[in-house]
């Protein structure tokens, strides 16, 4: 069997890794991938931002499954012009995408499915905005896509008015409106769930760092680094979740003709009142996807292609590694402000056996491996339990040089 996965990332590196461990023994192609993928999966040289080209790369390739890594080219209809093409994909249309989409539009779904969310109001210009705000911090959020990048905690007045004009003036993250939202407060969890446009299948839970600094300073990054399994989350607890969290969204969207296939990421904050949903994402999470696929014993392949057909996960259950596993991103210099490009990387030879060195912004250059974005590298490392695991991967980490680099020291500290 022949799949595509779509994207040139960190997260798209797990899910060839992930997939090429399925007894199906698939034949991986990557598009556009990147240095790091080469080395496992072949590449095709096709965007992962034109749809009906991928559609049509999958067709010539003679793949039977798309696999969908980032978010906008579900957005952008990847699953509806592969469903043309006749190829399957794992991912959501373009409407049940809009989950990720359009926060304003997922927050409106929440609401209509009972989900247990943060009080929001949706505003078009800054004063606006500035009366939406009942007290601080406060929570502005970019209504559109934003590579994690689009959401700013205000800590005080001048911060939030910062915010609202950068998005809604400067528009920084294009023409969208702005969700304003009380901030809540409490642990965050990551879970996501295979789903098959009826039930929800939970992974094991993740818990991310998204802000640049160590003790969560600085701005808000597409995620510095992950872990899995989290301790306080047991299998009762995640059951929890799903009937509360992923369920209700399921059903809400297949009652208004958009059945929802893929991944369905709840972004959950752990309240005094219970679980909160905080996001929605469509897609396999970055970095949670590094620390959380490696752990996965199941035939990945095999879930993929069930989720694809109504009720396919029917009677499936998991098996994992009982082990925990640690991720961390190390960034380029400026990051996420900027990047820096062309500095090359040295000390991968050096990274011992069992660790998992996933490529996300790399590029080659001469026979070297450079730098080539934002987050550069995810280094994920597995241990008896979360101390050791994370132990294993900064030592990794620091085996691993470049110009400029970043990386948090407390992931899963």
């Amino acid at each position: 069997m022949r799949v595509v996965v779509v994207g040139g990332g960190g997260r798209e590196h797990a899910i060839v890794r992930a997939l090429l461990r399925s007894p199906q023994r698939p034949e991986v192609l990557c598009a556009p991938g990147n240095p790091g993928i080469l080395q496992d999966a072949g590449v095709l040289d096709v965007g992962a931002g034109d749809v009906e080209a991928l559609a049509g790369a999958a067709v010539a390739a003679g793949a039977e499954l798309v696999v969908a890594g980032p978010e906008a080219p579900l957005v952008e209809g990847l699953a509806d012009a592969c469903a043309a093409a006749g190829v399957a994909c794992f991912g959501p249309s373009a409407a049940a995408a809009r989950l990720e989409g359009s926060k304003a539009h997922s927050k409106e779904v929440m609401l209509a499915a009972g989900v247990p969310t943060a009080a929001h109001a949706v505003v078009t210009d800054v004063e606006a905005g500035m009366a939406a705000i009942a007290g601080y911090p406060a929570v502005i959020k970019a209504d559109g896509l934003a590579a994690g990048k689009g959401v700013v905690i205000a800590a005080e007045e001048a911060e939030a008015r910062a915010a609202l004009e950068a998005m809604l003036v400067e528009r920084r993250f294009g023409a969208h409106p702005v969700v304003v939202e009380e901030f809540l407060d409490g642990d965050e969890l990551s879970v996501l769930a295979l789903c098959d446009g009826e039930r929800a299948l939970p992974l094991a839970p993740a818990r991310d760092f998204k802000r640049i600094g160590d003790g969560d300073t600085g701005p808000n990054t597409g995620g510095m680094g992950a872990y899995s399994p989290v301790a306080e989350v047991d299998n009762a607890f995640l059951e929890r979740v799903r009937a509360e969290v992923h369920q209700p969204v399921l059903d809400e969207l297949a009652r208004r003709g958009a059945p929802f296939h893929g991944v369905l990421y709840a972004g959950l904050m752990l309240t005094a009142d219970g679980p909160k949903v905080l996001e929605y994402n469509v897609r396999f999470g970055d970095p949670e996807t590094q620390a959380v696929l490696p752990r996965l014993r199941s035939d990945l392949l095999d879930l993929m292609l069930r989720a694809t057909a109504p009720g396919g996960l029917a009677g499936a259950a998991l098996e994992w590694d009982p082990r925990a596993a640690v991720t961390v991103v190390l960034a380029s210099r400026g990051y996420p402000m900027s990047s820096s490009s062309g500095d090359e990387i040295t000390g991968l030879d050096r990274v011992p056996a069992g660790i998992e060195v996933t490529h996300a912004g790399t590029a080659e250059r001469d026979g070297a491996i450079v730098t080539a974005g934002g987050r550069v590298l995810n280094v994920t490392a597995f241990g008896d339990d979360v101390a050791a695991a994370r132990a294993a991967a900064y030592a990794a980490a620091d085996m691993i040089a470049f110009d400029g680099r970043q990386l948090r020291r407390d992931i899963a500290a």
